[in-house]
C-alpha cells in the first residue's frame, strides 16, 4: 500500500512538472509576443496624432513570415477584412504595412523618391545586387532605367520578335508531340528561360547546359524571398551559391561580347544596352553585365511564366474565349495553313505542301524549285514547302503519327497590334491572375493612408491582386470576361491605378511590352497549332506567393488540330 501511494504521488508530481513547464512555456511566449507588439507601437512616429494601422506583427524575429508562406492569398484576404484596406504586420524580417485600393496605391507610386523609396527584402538585394535596376533608387535608377529603355525599344522589340516566335513554336509544337500530359508552369519557365538566355541574351548554349542554368536559375528564385540569414544551409546561402554559378557561366560569353561590341548591328538586349550605355557616356563592367544579365532573366523568367500559364488556364476554362480569339486570326488572316498525315513506315508517300510564293518569300529560305521531300532520322520529318513557280522553303517538323505540320504566317509588332481581342484577353488575364501580388517600398517620411500614419522607415507593400479584385470599376469582378477591357465598355480607363499588374509611375514594369508581345505570341502559336483539354478531373488552385502559379500544377493534353478541325474554323463568318 505505501509503495502504491509513492508511485501516486510520483505520478502527480511529474504531472505537476509537466503542466508547470507547459503553462511557463506558454506565458513566456505570450509575454514575449506582446513585449515584441509593444517594441514596434513604439516606433510610431509621436509627432504625428494619427494612429497605427491594424493588424498583428507575430512573434518575435519571424513575424508572421510563415503565415505568410503558408497560407499564401488567404493570408491577405483574411487581414484586409478583419483590418481593413490598410493593416500591419511583419514578414521577412521587417515591419510591413499592406496596401489595397486604387487610391492608396496611386500615392504611394506617384510618391516614389518623395514619400517613399523601393525596397525590396534584403534577401532579394543581396541576391541580385544592391545597383540592379529593381533595388536602385535616386539617380542610379534614372540612369539604369534609361540604358534599358534602348532594350525595350520599338526598334529591339521587332527584332527580338522572328526568334521568340521561333522558340515559342518549337516549344508549342513538343507539347503537341508528347503523348502524354504537359505539366504547364514547369514547361513555360522552360519557355521563358530559353527566351531570355538564347533571345535578350543572345547566348548561345547547348541544351543540356541550358539545363543546368535553367535548375541553377530556378534555385535562385526559389531562395529570392528568404530570411536574410547568411548560414549554411539557409535559404539566402542557396540563392547566394545559385547567383554565383551563374555569372561563373556567363563571365567568359559576357567578355567575347564585350570584344565584339564596336559592331553598329544589335541583334540581342546586350547588344543594345552596351550601346545605349555608350550613348549616355557610361561603360559597363563585367560585374554589372552579368548582373544585368540575371536580373533581365529574372523579370522574364517567373512572371512571364506565370502569366503564360494563367493564359493556357483561363482560354481551357473559357472555350468560348478562345473560339473568339481564334475567329480574330482567321479575320486577320494570321492563321496557318496545315497539312495532315499519317507517318510513313516505309519512307515512302511523304507530303508536299503547296504555299503561296509570297509567304515563301517571307520565310527568308530561298531555293531552286524541285519536288524533293526531306526525311530525318529523328522526330518525324522535315516537309519541304513548294510554290508553284519559284522558290521552296523548307521547315522543320518534329512530327507524331496522325499529327500534322503548319505553316505559321511570321509575326511582327504591326501585325500584333491588329489583335485588338486577344489585347483584352491579356489584360483580363493579367487583372484576375497578376503573376505577382504586389511591390515594396519604404516610408521615407511619415504619411497619412486611409485615416493611419505610416511611420518613416517602416515598408509598404501595395497589394496588385487585391486591388483588381476589390476595384468598384469592375462589372462582376469574379467573372472572367475579356469584353469588359473592349471599346464598348473599356472597364479599365475608369482609374489608371485600378489595373496595375506592371506597377505604375516611374517604377512601372519597363518590360511589360516584351512581356505581352511573348503572350500574344503563345496565344497565336497555341490557337493555329493545337487543340488541348485538362488532363486532370478538376482545375488547380492558384497559389499566389511569391509568384502566381497552380499549386500542384496544370496539367494539360495538347494535341495538333486536325485538316478538317482548320478548315471548318476557317469557313466560319
Amino acid at each position: 500500500m505505501p509503495k502504491m501511494f509513492l508511485l501516486e504521488v510520483s505520478y502527480f508530481t511529474v504531472l505537476g512538472t509537466v503542466f508547470t513547464s507547459i503553462i511557463s512555456v506558454l506565458l513566456l511566449l505570450a509575454v514575449s509576443r506582446q513585449l515584441w507588439a509593444f517594441r514596434w507601437r513604439m516606433t510610431r512616429d509621436r509627432t504625428c496624432k494619427l494612429p497605427l494601422p491594424k493588424g498583428s506583427m507575430g512573434w518575435p524575429l519571424f513575424g508572421e513570415t510563415f503565415h505568410w508562406l503558408l497560407q499564401g492569398s488567404s493570408f491577405h484576404i483574411s487581414r484586409r477584412e478583419k483590418y481593413g484596406n490598410v493593416f500591419r504586420t511583419h514578414v521577412l524580417g521587417k515591419p510591413v504595412i499592406r496596401v489595397t485600393g486604387a487610391e492608396n496605391i496611386r500615392k504611394i507610386l506617384l510618391g516614389e523618391h518623395n514619400l517613399v523609396s523601393t525596397q525590396w527584402p534584403q534577401s532579394t538585394r543581396i541576391i541580385l545586387g544592391a545597383d540592379t535596376l529593381v533595388n536602385s533608387i535616386g539617380d542610379l535608377h534614372k540612369q539604369k532605367r534609361k540604358i534599358l529603355a534602348k532594350v525595350f525599344s520599338h526598334a529591339a522589340l521587332e527584332t527580338y520578335i522572328p526568334r521568340i516566335q521561333g522558340v515559342v513554336r518549337t516549344e508549342v509544337e513538343s507539347w503537341c508531340a508528347n503523348r502524354g500530359s504537359i505539366n504547364v508552369y514547369p514547361s513555360a519557365k522552360a519557355l521563358t528561360f530559353r527566351i531570355a538566355v538564347r533571345v535578350l541574351l543572345g547566348l548561345n548554349v547547348e541544351d543540356d547546359h541550358l539545363d543546368y542554368l535553367s535548375k541553377t536559375f530556378e534555385q535562385l528564385m526559389e531562395n529570392l524571398f528568404s530570411l536574410p540569414l547568411d548560414v549554411p544551409f539557409s535559404g539566402l546561402r542557396k540563392g547566394i551559391k545559385a547567383r554565383d554559378i551563374l555569372h561563373r557561366c556567363m563571365e567568359k560569353i559576357i567578355a567575347e561580347k564585350l570584344q565584339q561590341s564596336h559592331s553598329e548591328e544589335h541583334s540581342d538586349a546586350l547588344d543594345y544596352m552596351l550601346s545605349s550605355a555608350k550613348e549616355n557616356g557610361n561603360e559597363l563592367n563585367i560585374k554589372e553585365l552579368k548582373e544585368s544579365a540575371v536580373e533581365l532573366i529574372f523579370a522574364a523568367y517567373s512572371t512571364t511564366a506565370s502569366a503564360s500559364t494563367s493564359l493556357i488556364l483561363q482560354l481551357t476554362r473559357h472555350p468560348s474565349v478562345a473560339e473568339k480569339a481564334k475567329q480574330e486570326l482567321i479575320s486577320q488572316r494570321l492563321n496557318g495553313h496545315h497539312a495532315h498525315f499519317k507517318s510513313c513506315k516505309d519512307g515512302n508517300s511523304l507530303p508536299t505542301v503547296i504555299i503561296p510564293e509570297a509567304s515563301a518569300e517571307k520565310r527568308g529560305t530561298h531555293e531552286e524549285s524541285n519536288s524533293t521531300t526531306k526525311t530525318k532520322p529523328q522526330k518525324g520529318f522535315e516537309l519541304t514547302h513548294h510554290t508553284t513557280s519559284g522558290p521552296s522553303v523548307t521547315m522543320p517538323a518534329s512530327v507524331e503519327e496522325g499529327h500534322y505540320s503548319c505553316h505559321q504566317p511570321y509575326l511582327s509588332l504591326e501585325k500584333l497590334s491588329q489583335l485588338h481581342y486577344l489585347d483584352c484577353v491579356i489584360k483580363e488575364v493579367l487583372r484576375t491572375l497578376p503573376p505577382v501580388s504586389g511591390g515594396y517600398r519604404t516610408a521615407l517620411q511619415t504619411f497619412e493612408l486611409d485615416g493611419y500614419q505610416i511611420p518613416k522607415g517602416w515598408s509598404v507593400m501595395y497589394s496588385i491582386r487585391d486591388t483588381h479584385e476589390t476595384a468598384a470599376v469592375y462589372q462582376s469582378p469574379e467573372l472572367f470576361d475579356p469584353d469588359r477591357f473592349g471599346t464598348e465598355r473599356e472597364e479599365g480607363k475608369a482609374g489608371r491605378f485600378n489595373f496595375i499588374p506592371f506597377g505604375g509611375g516611374i517604377r512601372s514594369c519597363i518590360g511589360r511590352k516584351l512581356a505581352q508581345i511573348i503572350l500574344k505570341i503563345l496565344a497565336v502559336e497555341l490557337l493555329n497549332t493545337a487543340r488541348w483539354e485538362l488532363a486532370t478531373s478538376t482545375y488547380p488552385k492558384m497559389q499566389t506567393v511569391p509568384i502566381v502559379h497552380p499549386v500542384n500544377g496544370l496539367h494539360v493534353c495538347f494535341n495538333y488540330l486536325n485538316s478538317h478541325e482548320e478548315n471548318n474554323a476557317s469557313q466560319k463568318p
